[in-house]
């Protein structure tokens, strides 16, 4: 009984004096069990500048690849209960993308729109994809615009998930604490991700509180790098110049109650994307994938097989 007694009192003390440790420990965990569930294997892929840390599956001789792309300040985790639907039909390809997750952060790396979409062709090169659905969520959505109207022998499709890369004809909550000077993305105590993460979706997963408060400090130990990131971002030349320039088929889905990006984005995307689907996500936020993964994969399936001869019924979800 004693040594229970102390076996109790050692493990107590350990996740106090650990805290929020025990929090990464548990996210990681999850993740890779995720993963390994969903047929995902880490790769770790070298290109000219850096290696860059990646989830990939499914038949390496599929015919078809896709290529998911995260926003600003998640990592290629953000993907994989969205990504599970494809693995059984499709290579998949997820990457950290650079300054992000294990491919990690180099001061004045580069971390422009054009600079990032360049790296993922070199990715696709070493990975020996010659052609590629892309889809892409905020920033990543701004990048797989960005090859689709720079790269079109390489990109078969583009899907987009409440991208970046236009102005908004209305002004969305992220944008007014700019204005005013606050950048929400750049975290400096637990209670400023609290109000954040509030602000990414209208109805998140369920989070353990310890995993939520280790990622608060991941947040708040990456606010220097985080910073540089969003600077060159948010600098990078816009799309609307450049939208006539894609013209390979198109899936927009959008959240209807996106704070950090406003609703209002469609009407521009819809105007300068010839072959442009819509797809408006009632009571959902900034994160479609992540908020409701199989309806918002399922969009993506049904979108994927008009391209091909067989119907959305013939693909079935793994």
């Amino acid at each position: 009984m004693l040594l229970l007694v102390v076996a109790i009192a050692v493990f107590v003390a350990w996740s106090w004096l650990s805290y929020p440790a025990i929090g990464y420990w548990l996210y990681d965990l999850n993740m890779a069990a995720e993963a390994k569930l969903y047929r995902l294997h880490k790769i770790v892929v070298p290109i000219t500048e850096m290696t860059v840390s990646t989830w990939q599956g499914g038949p390496y001789e599929a015919s078809s690849s896709v290529l998911m792309l995260h926003g600003f300040s998640a990592d290629k985790n953000i993907w994989l209960r969205f990504a599970r639907h494809f693995v059984g039909n499709y290579r998949v390809i997820i990457p950290d993308i650079a300054g992000h997750g294990e491919t990690g952060f180099k001061a004045g790396g580069g971390y422009d729109i054009a600079l990032q979409a360049k790296r993922m062709i070199q990715l696709l090169d070493v990975c020996g994809v010659e052609k590629v659905h892309v889809i892409g969520n905020a920033m990543g959505g701004y990048m797989a615009a960005w090859l689709a109207a720079n790269y079109p022998d390489r990109i078969v499709s583009l899907a987009l998930i409440d991208p970046a890369g236009v102005a908004a004809p209305e002004v969305s909550d992220l944008e007014r604490h700019l204005a005013k000077g606050h950048n929400p993305f750049l975290i400096h105590s637990k209670e400023e991700f609290q109000r954040f993460y509030a602000m990414t979706m209208t109805q998140p997963p369920w989070v353990p509180g310890v995993v939520l408060d280790a990622i608060a400090q991941r947040y708040e130990q990456a606010c220097d790098e985080l910073e540089e990131i969003f600077r060159e971002y948010r600098a990078s030349a816009p799309m609307e110049p450049r939208l006539p320039d894609i013209k390979c088929p198109a899936l927009l889905v959008w959240g209807r109650k996106d704070r950090l990006i406003d609703v209002s984005s469609v009407a521009i995307w819809s105007k300068g994307i010839d072959d442009l689907r819509v797809e408006i996500l009632e009571g959902i936020g900034h994160l479609p994938m992540v908020e409701d993964p199989s309806h918002t994969a399922q969009v993506y399936r049904e979108f994927l097989a008009s391209q091909r001869s067989e119907s959305p019924q013939d693909q079935r979800l793994h």
